[in-house]
């Protein structure tokens, strides 16, 4: 994996906390793993295909998904994840993803992103991809952003 094509990635996702929720970010220290990728209460799955391919999984608990929810919604509190809730979660991973290919074309590297998968409930992906894990602690919760992007040559 390239560290560029990580870092764009880290980017769009700092710059859609900072931007959209106006919330200070904080990334921590990256972590190469293999074969499963934990997940929170909620994941936001996002398929890469173009210049590069592979996945980027966005993960977070629930009272961050409610905290997404309720500063999307202009600040109301979410007590219960109901279908709009999910759409707004869907939406958030929307933003990652139109970030995620601008950040990318800076890099001169042409991206298309499929449409978010949400996953509900703490599960593990598997994947015989290595992906780079980098937790982000935010004003509104905490966030890992798991990528594993490789260049098609």
């Amino acid at each position: 994996m390239n560290a560029a094509h990580i870092n764009a990635v880290c980017r769009a996702a700092k710059g859609i906390m900072t931007d959209h929720f106006q919330v200070e970010v904080t990334p921590q220290k990256a972590q190469a793993g293999g074969g499963t990728v934990p997940s929170n209460d909620v994941a936001v799955v996002l398929g890469v295909s173009g210049e590069l391919t592979g996945q980027i999984i966005c993960s977070i608990d629930t009272a961050t998904a409610k905290n997404i929810v309720g500063t999307m919604m202009g600040g109301m509190e979410i007590k219960e994840m109901d279908e709009i809730g999910w759409s707004a979660i869907q939406e958030f991973g929307n933003w990652v993803a139109g970030s995620t290919a601008t950040e990318l074309s800076k890099e001169d590297c042409i991206i298309d992103v499929t449409p978010p998968v949400v996953n509900e409930g703490s599960s593990k992906f598997r994947s015989s991809k290595t992906f780079i894990t980098v937790p982000m602690l935010t004003g509104i919760g905490d966030i890992s952003v798991h990528v594993s992007l490789e260049s098609v040559s």
